[in-house]
């Protein structure tokens, strides 16, 4: 392979830049750049070490760095590589990476360093995309999902489940190669009884992606209500910051707004949206649309009515939206006095909801919204701690494919089929979950999944 570099800080300017080259070559290019403050041979440092030095071109000094020496194959990518860290300059850290250029090394690709971790061996595909989910992690849980998987948890799950396919492949084997010995209908019975042990596993897998989704994508919630009732400034004070205009004039919000807090260490996405009305002002009906839209696309509804009013034809429309779905029905404005005639009208309308009252204006009851939003999604049962949770959607898919091919595998081998053909469906469950780790996946998906990385990483 080519020796490779790039910039692995992030651009504009700070307190360090990070210049990283990998491959058989690093150190001739290193040694025609850096001058360490004491003379060394480039070849026999030691990995694990830093130098201190300067960068030169035609002795002129471009920068004071530090230089991290690690040796292959004890490296990130197992090769030999090196890491430069000079000042964060856009300008200095920018004409490290030409002088490396310059002297021998090619421009990394986005994601190169980690693929090289991964074609030479020392982590596998799954550990490999939990590289970047590290990386894009909003809170601690999804960072530790990610460290976990990073780790190896699910690489040891999927290699568990491949050494029960692989018992039977062998027994298989020995039955295919070894036909005068009447071992069909033993194997047979064994063979359902690992299929179903491996049917467990994967099962388990695929219930956890409801929790690995929340983890990682965290719980997008829409404001519904019909103008006025409150929901801008119950976005304010969940975020505790006037973030959104807050009028006495109907239909203020005409647009959606995003913000997003942390529940648990669960990142939710909040979203204001336009006062659901009959109106014939074009711009609002689009902002209606759009509101109408998230709460279609939400994982959970909050439902603002204004306590101190009747039930409107508004409200109702509200009240069919949310019927069926994940919701919370939210009475604002208790600083002022709730209708208790409406509070058991919508009782009645949505008798599977709970219904929280709270003062928007005045900041009370916004507790009892986290509290609702916690038992909803069971936050408080969401344990990462050496545990293997799903939360990329193409394991999801691989895992849901593995799962109808080990059904279909457990039907065929109940039909006392020949053993040669159950081998057949037991090599297809093991070519796709060797999909997850890569074993069995193509170029183009490992394409796909790198060109996804940052430069540098």
């Amino acid at each position: 392979m080519s020796t490779i570099a790039a910039i692995s800080t992030a651009p504009g300017i700070g307190g360090i830049g990070i210049i990283r080259i990998s491959g058989e070559n690093t150190y001739n290019v290193l040694e025609k750049i850096f001058k360490p403050k004491q003379e060394i041979d480039f070849e026999q440092v030691k990995g694990y070490s830093i130098k201190y030095g300067h960068i030169i071109e035609e002795q002129k000094i471009i920068d004071e760095v530090l230089v991290s020496f690690f040796k292959a194959p004890n490296s990130y990518t197992t090769e030999d590589l090196c890491e430069i860290s000079s000042h964060g300059g856009t300008y200095v850290v920018g004409k490290i990476l030409e002088l490396c250029l310059k002297n021998g090394a090619e421009l990394a690709e986005p994601g190169e360093f980690t693929k090289r971790a991964f074609l030479n061996g020392r982590i596998d595909l799954s550990q490999a995309e939990a590289v970047i989910d590290v990386i894009n992690a909003k809170t601690e849980k999804e960072s530790k999902a990610s460290i976990n998987q990073l780790e190896g948890n699910l690489s040891t799950e999927i290699r568990e489940t491949r050494d029960l396919l692989m018992s039977v492949m062998v027994e298989a084997e020995v039955s295919i190669d070894y036909p005068e010995y009447d071992i069909e209908e033993i194997t047979n019975k064994k063979t359902i009884n690992i299929l179903e042990q491996v049917l467990v596993k994967l099962e388990k897998l695929m219930n956890s992606f409801e929790t690995g989704k929340i983890v990682k994508d965290g719980i997008k919630v829409a404001l519904i209500g019909k103008p006025n009732a409150g929901k801008s400034s119950l976005l304010n004070a969940i975020l505790k910051e006037e973030r959104a205009i807050v009028t006495d004039i109907e239909g203020t919000t005409r647009d959606i707004i995003e913000e997003s807090i942390s529940v648990r260490g669960i990142p939710i996405c909040i979203i204001d949206t336009a006062g659901i009305r009959n109106t014939n002002e074009k711009v609002e009906q689009i902002g209606i649309e759009r509101s109408r839209k998230s709460a279609e696309e939400a994982d959970l509804i909050i439902a603002i009515f204004d306590g101190g009013d009747n039930l409107t034809n508004e409200d109702y429309d509200i009240i069919n939206i949310i019927k069926n779905r994940k919701c919370i029905a939210v009475l604002n404005k208790i600083d002022i006095k709730i209708n208790e005639e409406l509070k058991n009208k919508i009782k009645k309308q949505l008798p599977n909801i709970n219904i929280i009252e709270i003062s928007a204006k005045e900041n009370i009851g916004i507790e009892n919204i986290y509290k609702e939003i916690e038992n909803l999604f069971k936050l408080n049962e969401i344990k990462l701690d050496n545990e293997t949770i799903i939360s990329n959607v193409r394991h999801k898919t691989i895992i849901s494919n593995a799962i109808e091919l080990t059904r279909r595998t457990i039907e065929i081998t109940n039909q006392n089929l020949p053993i040669d053909m159950i081998a057949i469906h037991i090599k297809e469950i093991l070519e796709e979950i060797g999909k997850i780790t890569g074993e069995t996946v193509s170029d183009e998906i490992i394409k796909e999944i790198f060109s996804k990385f940052c430069l540098g990483k």
